[in-house]
């Protein structure tokens, strides 16, 4: 038996970015900030990158924004690729996300995303 499987809940550190491909699939790729339960309010989220597709890219792009409060469920997958300075193999954990869960209200979203503190910069 094996068993892959991530959940997260916290907030979208900036809008997904989505690519159309002529089989007609789609994909969005998007950050999350998820912070830890201590008691250390100075301690910064973990950040994980997201990968998602098809319908649920669809609903990522439409209603995810920068700041947004969600959930997801997915498998960790590792991708890999050869430097192209170095020709070194390097590899980031991504979350393939199955299902994603818009939480907080239209209000709160769009709040979010408006005061949102998260940098692109991480």
């Amino acid at each position: 038996m094996t068993l892959n499987k991530v959940h997260l809940v916290g907030r979208a550190g900036r809008d997904p970015e989505v690519k159309y491909f002529e089989s007609g699939k789609v994909v969005a790729n998007f950050t999350l900030a998820v912070n830890r339960n201590t008691s250390n309010r100075d301690e910064p989220p973990d950040w994980f990158d997201l990968e998602v597709w098809d319908k649920t890219a669809e609903v990522a792009a439409n209603y995810v924004k920068k700041g947004s409060l969600i959930g997801v469920s997915g498998a960790l997958k590792f991708d890999r690729w050869n430097d192209r300075n170095t020709g070194d193999e390097r590899q980031k954990p991504v979350i393939r996300v199955d299902r994603l869960e818009l939480l907080g209200s239209r209000r709160d979203n769009e709040a979010a995303s408006s005061t949102s503190t998260y940098d692109d910069d991480f």
